[in-house]
Order: structure tokens, then C-alpha cells, then sequence
């Protein structure tokens, strides 16, 4: 059977660029920001980790040589993740443009198309166990089925109030995700980079459906408002408290609501 870790204790790598700066970096068991100049580092670390980790999240055999991972518990041999890049760049690759329909343009759109089968997965599976909680026949049978849908309720309820000085809202009749913005109708690729940005990460923490987990995310707050930015943190810790945050960033206000402890700067972590 698979034994999954519940989150990474520390990461090292010998060499983070042809033999020089070696690497050790003790994590925080939730959040876990690095910071530093441009070409310190950041994101290669990052890059490094997430290229060491199988598609299923088998990392001993995959890890690039020189990569380590400490995790707990200690033998476990899987890791549920996910990466999030922020860059709303076009659509390249001739694998994914044959695959899409007209409405996909960019990498954001990309991400969001494939978030929507995982949503209506998610949905069968949180649906089911809803029908098992109400037929149990158990004297809290109600409330648990509550406790059950309240992480998707949570989810339209925070998009909602993200988006409101728009006017757009979640359609929640509907199995895919879909708006409402004065009576018109629009799909999630109509909306700007920075709502596809948080509706990416969002909707990627909670079809996940509160596992343990470790999410990266490279410079999240790119396209955010910086409203947003201060909230994001918080946000995506109330739809998964089992998650595990590895982030890079270069703006102040992504750690302004309490998270100034969790910063390492890359220097900090670094063997010269």
C-alpha cells in the first residue's frame, strides 16, 4: 500500500548551480516562504524539488541526484502535491493546444480546464459521501453530511466575496464552475489573469478535499491585487488546514498578515 507523507520536514541539495551553494532548509510544518533577490535562487529550488517527484508523487527513486528529502513520517515514500506558476503566458505546447477547445488560450486557461474535471471528481466523491452520512442513520447523520459540503459552500462563498466589486458570481446550480455577471453567462477563461490566478490556486486546494499535501507556488502574487495578496495565505489554509505551503516571493504584502516568521531568505539556507 502506499504510504504518503503528511508533509516535508526539511529539504536539501548539494549543489544548487554546478557545484557551488549547498542547500538545507528546515520547513515549517504549514507555511513556508523564500525570499531574496532576483537570480538568487529561489525558483531553482523549487524547480529542483518539484522535478525530483514522479507525475503519482513517488519521490525516493525520482529525486534529481544531489536532492533530498526529509519527510514525515519518515518512511513514507509518496507526497500528494501540487505546483502553481503565475505567469499567464500563451499556449505553446502542441500537446495541450490539440487537446483544448476554442476557448483556451493561455496557461492560466490550460490549468483552469483540467481543474474543472477534478472539480466535478470531487464533487461525485464529497456527494457520495454525503448520501453514506444521511442513510447511516446516526443522530448527527444531518450535521455531518453539513460538515461534508460546508469546504465547497466556503469555496463559492470566498470567490464570491473576491469578486464582488465586479459583480461576478458563482453559479452554484451548475456541476462546472460557470459566472454570473449582469445576467450574462461567462466561463472562467473570460475572467482577468488575476481572478483566473486565485481561482487557479483556490480550486487547486479544494479538490484536494483535505488531505495532506504540499502545495508550491513560485511568486504567487503576480497579477493579484494586493488586497489579495495579503489574503491569500489565510484563504488557502481555511479551505485546507492540512496543507503544507512552499512559496517564493517578492511581495511584502503576501506575508503582511502575520507571516513575517515564516520567511527564510535564501542566503539564510545556503553553504557558500
Amino acid at each position: 500500500m502506499q504510504k504518503y507523507a503528511d508533509y516535508i520536514e526539511e529539504i536539501e541539495i548539494d549543489s544548487l548551480w554546478s557545484g557551488k551553494k549547498h542547500i538545507r532548509w528546515t520547513l515549517d510544518r504549514q507555511v513556508n516562504i523564500l525570499s531574496g533577490i532576483n537570480g538568487v535562487g529561489k525558483s531553482t529550488i523549487l524547480n529542483k524539488v518539484v522535478r525530483g517527484l514522479s507525475q503519482g508523487g513517488e519521490f525516493p527513486s525520482h529525486l534529481l541526484k544531489g536532492v533530498r528529502l526529509k519527510v514525515s513520517p519518515d518512511d513514507a515514500k509518496w507526497i500528494r502535491y501540487d505546483i502553481i506558476r503565475s505567469f499567464d503566458r500563451p499556449l505553446m505546447n502542441s500537446d495541450s493546444i490539440s487537446k483544448m477547445d476554442t476557448n483556451l488560450s493561455t496557461e492560466l486557461d490550460w490549468q483552469l480546464f483540467q481543474l474543472q474535471r477534478k472539480y466535478l471528481d470531487y464533487q461525485v466523491n464529497i456527494g457520495n459521501r454525503i448520501i453514506a452520512a444521511l442513510q447511516s442513520g446516526e443522530a448527527d447523520s444531518a450535521e455531518k453530511a453539513q460538515l461534508i459540503s460546508a469546504p465547497k459552500k466556503r469555496f463559492q462563498d470566498i470567490i464570491d466575496d473576491l469578486f464582488t466589486e465586479t459583480g461576478k458570481t458563482i453559479i452554484r446550480t451548475e456541476n462546472e464552475i460557470r459566472f454570473s455577471q449582469m445576467g450574462e453567462e461567462l466561463f472562467p477563461y473570460q475572467l482577468s489573469s488575476g481572478e483566473k490566478q486565485m481561482l487557479v490556486i483556490l480550486l487547486t486546494v479544494l479538490v484536494e478535499d483535505n488531505e495532506n499535501y504540499v502545495l508550491f507556488m513560485d511568486e504567487p502574487e503576480v497579477s493579484l491585487h494586493i488586497d489579495w495578496q495579503k489574503r491569500l495565505i489565510d484563504l488557502i489554509l481555511e479551505l485546507n488546514p492540512n496543507v503544507q505551503i512552499i512559496l517564493t516571493t517578492h511581495s511584502p504584502a503576501v506575508i503582511m498578515n502575520g507571516w513575517m516568521d515564516k520567511v527564510t531568505e535564501v542566503t539564510d539556507i545556503t553553504d557558500k
